[in-house]
């Protein structure tokens, strides 16, 4: 199923628009780290979708189920973000205010609503849906390797203090900030970073799959055939 080219030009605005948006709110509520990690992946992922998934969105049959496992990946994932402070870690990291409660809204909370849309606007092949299943797949799938770099990066806040610290951020409190760098607690590891596989392998795996299936008619391969 080919998507008009007047299809393709308002999903390319909306895209473009929630790139920008999504980068302009992060910088406000969040901070520049996050962001460029979030606008990377929206960037890539854009790319992604334009090439595999806007002129002819593929079968449900094989990008939903890899879409479905790698949001589930990461709803584990975040179980183990949220029970180890991700949030206020990444404050302490890049001296951000980054709360508890903002990380909760905005991946417990929004996440789900639309990823449960994504989901919906795949089964009925709706050209904008592919485009956040490519950021998904990008973003919060991919770009979870940051989760091995964190540990060895020096925190911006009180580095040699092992203890938990609440402390103003740029006018917003941020409690419970925990310091991961592995040169003062002498153990490689930060929050989220024992399930940040989990989504990866999925995630790698469905990019490989949508670039396989959109090269598919020149091999003789049939899109639906995955």
């Amino acid at each position: 199923m080919k998507t008009s080219f007047r299809t393709q030009l308002i999903s390319i605005v909306i895209a473009v628009t929630f790139i920008t948006a999504a980068g302009i709110q992060g910088y406000k509520y969040i901070g520049l780290p996050p962001v460029i990690i979030v606008g990377g992946s929206g960037i890539i992922g854009f790319i992604l979708w334009y090439k595999t998934y806007l002129k002819s969105p593929m079968d449900p049959k094989v990008i939903l189920p890899l879409f479905l496992i790698t949001v589930a990946a990461l709803e584990v994932h975040m179980c183990e973000e949220y029970l180890t402070g991700f949030g206020p870690a990444m404050s302490r990291l890049f001296n951000i205010p980054w709360t508890e409660r903002t990380f909760l809204m905005i991946f417990a909370f929004t996440g789900p609503v639309l990823y449960t849309m994504t989901a919906l606007g795949l089964y009925y092949r709706i050209p904008i849906a592919g485009f956040i299943a490519c950021f998904i797949f990008i973003g919060p799938g991919v770009a979870e390797f940051t989760h091995f770099i964190f540990p060895l990066l020096k925190p911006r806040l009180l580095p040699e203090n092992i203890e938990t610290i609440s402390q103003n951020i740029k006018g917003t409190f941020v409690p419970d900030m925990h310091n991961y760098w592995v040169k003062t607690t002498g153990k490689y590891y930060f929050s989220g970073m024992y399930t940040a596989v989990l989504p990866m392998i999925p995630g790698i795996y469905a990019i490989y799959t949508m670039i396989k299936v959109a090269r598919g008619p020149k091999n003789g391969l049939d899109k639906s055939s995955l």
